[in-house]
């Protein structure tokens, strides 16, 4: 297993079930599973996905809810020994930039992205991120909607680049590839 893996597709593409198999492999193997959930359960439709994907993790995964703080999260589970799960980053976008019931942090948000692309170099855990892949559709009307879109695409390359593989999951079928340089690409 590479380094770091980002998983990107779209909504029910297989993106946390291709993540939770690497992870088996990787527990089969001997090593420990951390999951830093960072979803947000704020309405009933969410509590129910939420309380669906805590049931059906496997035993022996330890989880982690960070919504906001993935850096000091991914600080905490950091070890050789410790594959780390990141499910998911597009959640992790929203609660910064589209919360529900607050104004966005766009500050925080910066700081913290910065920190987690400074970050992911110095880890000792490798760590499987996964990621929606929003951008291949009509463009949003809103520009709150169009702006999320933007920066999620550009957070999806960011860690792209420090990871070792990309896996592009389309209707439950992974399409796997080692990360390249964007020049060589």
């Amino acid at each position: 297993m590479s380094a770091h893996d980002l998983i990107v597709g779209g909504q029910r593409s297989g993106k946390s079930r291709r993540a939770e198999a690497l992870a088996l492999r990787w527990q089969a193997g001997g090593g420990r599973v951390a999951v830093i959930a960072t979803a947000l359960a704020a309405d009933d439709e969410m509590r129910a996905r939420i309380a669906h994907h805590r049931a059906a993790r496997p035993v022996g995964f330890e989880t982690v809810e960070a919504p906001l703080a993935l850096c000091a999260a991914l600080q905490q589970a950091d070890d050789a020994g410790t594959l780390v799960v990141v499910d998911c980053l597009t959640l992790w976008l929203t609660n910064w930039l589209m919360p529900m019931g607050t104004a966005p942090d766009a500050a925080g948000w910066a700081t913290e992205r910065a920190a987690l692309l400074g970050l992911l170099p110095r880890l000792a855990s490798p760590v499987v991120f996964v990621s929606n892949e929003v951008g291949w559709g009509v463009s949003p009307l809103g520009r709150e909607v169009r702006g999320f879109v933007d920066e999620l695409g550009r957070l999806n390359q960011d860690v792209a680049r420090l990871c070792g593989q990309l896996t592009l999951m389309v209707a439950g079928q992974a399409w796997t590839r080692p990360v390249e340089d964007a020049c060589d690409a």
